[in-house]
């Protein structure tokens, strides 16, 4: 199974990816904010990271960059998820390397079956 890092602000949220995850026997972690995130996606080096765009601290699309300028964090599978789903959220987010991206709410089997796409995509 993968190593998974949530990086999602709002509990609700995150309690339901945790019992999809820990469901589906991923190894995961969470982070409540995008401070730190960098650091920690450097100690983890998870396969997959599910990452909310609008967070405290440092948003989604920030840490996306970072991941994509960082030679260790590079090849990391990133699935974007946002409450604001436009077309022109989703060409940003894949413009700044996401290799996926979820409008919320979703149901959980959107997302796993989103989450096995970029895991697959990674795999090549």
């Amino acid at each position: 199974m993968a190593r998974i890092m949530v990086i999602e602000d709002e509990d609700n949220i995150a309690f339901a990816l945790d019992f999809l995850l820990t469901r589906d026997g991923h190894d995961h972690a969470r982070l409540a904010s995008g401070g730190g995130a960098i650091a920690a996606l450097r100690e983890m080096r998870p396969d997959l990271v599910l990452l909310d765009v609008m967070l405290p601290e440092k948003s989604g699309y920030q840490i996306v960059q970072e991941m994509r300028e960082d030679a260790d964090l590079r090849a990391v599978r990133v699935l974007l998820m946002t409450a604001r789903g436009s077309a022109l959220e989703r060409r940003k987010g894949l413009a700044l390397g996401a290799d996926g991206f979820i409008a919320k709410p979703f149901e959980l089997s959107e997302l796993r079956a989103e989450m096995a796409r970029v895991l697959a995509a990674g795999a090549c």
